[in-house]
């Protein structure tokens, strides 16, 4: 195994991370910055207004990405698995 072929698996699995992240971390800013300004013009600083909308978001967006982040992830572990020979040899 080569410097290079452990750089190259570093670098997809870094890579895939932040693409299977992208759609949560979004999310939670997006609700995050809508709740904050509803905060600051209300005035009203309660905690779980601000927990209650986001949990919401980040379960509405796992219901819906969910089954293409597992199918990503399910490819890029077997494409990982079908490499081991190459990489031992």
């Amino acid at each position: 195994m080569t410097p290079e072929m452990v750089i190259t698996t570093g670098r997809q699995a870094l890579e895939l991370t932040v693409l299977l992240a992208a759609p949560l971390l979004i999310t939670a800013l997006v609700v995050g910055v809508i709740v904050g300004v509803f905060q600051a013009a209300t005035q009203i600083n309660e905690m779980t207004l601000s927990f209650i909308p986001k949990a919401v978001a980040m379960g509405a967006v796992i219901a819906l990405a969910g089954p293409w982040m597992l199918r990503t992830l399910m490819d890029y572990t077997r494409r990982l698995i079908e490499s081991i020979p190459t990489m031992i040899g």
